[in-house]
């Protein structure tokens, strides 16, 4: 059992289930990843993160996405991230 509680799609309302709609579409997935799920129990720090994730990650800039998203997996398993 997770001991950190997750706002699933069926609970989200308001602004929580706006922004899992913004994350499915942006991301192009069908299901609300848990990071997320778990930042909705706090809606103003989910918004607040989502936004800076679409900001540094989903906007065009020197690198494209799928470069980033590349760079974040290895930056992952050089840190020994087990998620």
């Amino acid at each position: 059992m997770s001991s950190v509680k997750m706002i699933n799609e069926a609970e989200a309302t308001g602004k929580t289930s706006s922004i899992y709609e913004d994350i499915k579409t942006t991301l192009g997935i069908d299901f609300v990843p848990n990071m997320y799920r778990a930042m909705a129990v706090k809606p103003d720090f989910l918004e607040a993160n989502w936004n800076k994730v679409k900001a540094v990650m989903q906007t065009p800039g020197k690198l494209d996405t799928l470069t980033k998203e590349i760079v974040a997996v290895a930056v992952s398993a050089v840190m020994g991230c087990r998620y």
